[in-house]
């Protein structure tokens, strides 16, 4: 990407950083979900441009000026918003931002949320995100799969088969996964290579245990989402229990948590406010104690008995 200068010189490391597998791309390890910049109408979430616009472009300023280099987005954030947001605020990028977008769903004018996973439907995605992010290549590109928050027995050879074409044609210069289970991941290891995947996880949802231990140890990132997602009233009132315990929110304490779970996991939390945004990346120097890390298995632990 286009440098803006010595901008990035001598900046804070939120969480410590990662080198993403078979790339030179160091991406601190917190980092921002743009999602929520997008705006609402009605029932139609994620949707149009938000209402103040200048204090979206105010937060991914911010988030960039405090040492993230990592910011995810979708070209169906929006529509088309979100990117449009990110290219006017950041335009020309820093040299080390790392933006990682994601393909196969669209939206419908209900704002409804479809697959779109036919070639042509990639094909057009990719040009999406290329014109509104301003880029001439994509650096890391998602192929969005399952239901809403699980893996789902599914084909998808032909979209991530279309990635791997516009990888040779660089347009596309890595790949990622988002929503699947281990056994689609090697099936997709089998077209092409795999640098991350993005999955449900947090620590209530701890499905993905052995497959967070398993992409470790091929040097594959896992970026979790829904940080706060799924948990029962008791668990979240167990996690307001902990946080308070160590003088911290609940958002932080999941954060932590998750910072110190695997060496390999890299943080998207999302916030459209400023001073949400300083409360997540503070979460990167928030260390837990054993003792904590303890209570805070007991609620997936507790979770699991109960089924």
């Amino acid at each position: 990407m286009k440098s803006r200068g010595n901008e990035m010189r001598d900046k804070k490391n939120p969480g410590g950083s990662f080198v993403l597998v078979g790339t030179s791309l160091p991406v601190n390890r917190m980092g921002y979900g743009a999602m929520q910049l997008a705006g609402q109408d009605g029932d139609k979430r994620v949707w149009g441009p938000p209402r103040d616009i200048p204090g979206a472009i105010a937060v991914l300023r911010e988030a960039v000026a405090s040492g993230v280099n990592h910011i995810d987005t979708s070209d169906f954030y929006g529509p088309h918003v979100t990117n449009q947001i990110i290219k006017q605020a950041l335009h020309p990028y820093p040299e080390d931002l790392v933006i990682v977008t994601k393909v196969g769903a669209r939206r419908g004018a209900d704002g409804s949320w479809h697959h779109a996973r036919s070639r042509q439907e990639i094909i057009d995605a990719v040009h999406d995100n290329l014109r509104n992010l301003g880029l001439d290549a994509l650096q890391v590109v998602n192929l969005r799969l399952g239901g809403f928050a699980a893996p789902e027995d599914e084909p998808f050879e032909e979209p991530l088969s279309t990635l791997a074409e516009l990888k040779r044609q660089g347009l596309v210069q890595h790949i990622g996964l988002s929503t699947v289970s281990p056994q689609q991941l090697a099936e997709a290891q089998a077209i092409t290579e795999i640098v991350c995947i993005q999955n449900l996880y947090n620590v209530a949802q701890r499905g993905d245990d052995r497959f967070i231990e398993d992409l470790a140890a091929q040097g594959i990132a896992y970026v979790p989402y829904f940080p706060l997602g799924g948990f029962s009233p008791l668990q979240s009132a167990e996690l307001n229990a902990v946080a308070a315990s160590v003088q911290a929110t609940p958002m932080q304490v999941a954060l932590a948590w998750l910072l110190q779970r695997a060496p390999n996991i890299l943080l998207i939390p999302g916030t459209s406010s400023v001073g949400h945004l300083r409360e997540n990346l503070a979460a990167s120097t928030l260390e837990l104690p054993p003792d904590t890390i303890a209570e805070l298995d007991r609620i997936a632990s507790a979770a699991r008995r109960a089924t």
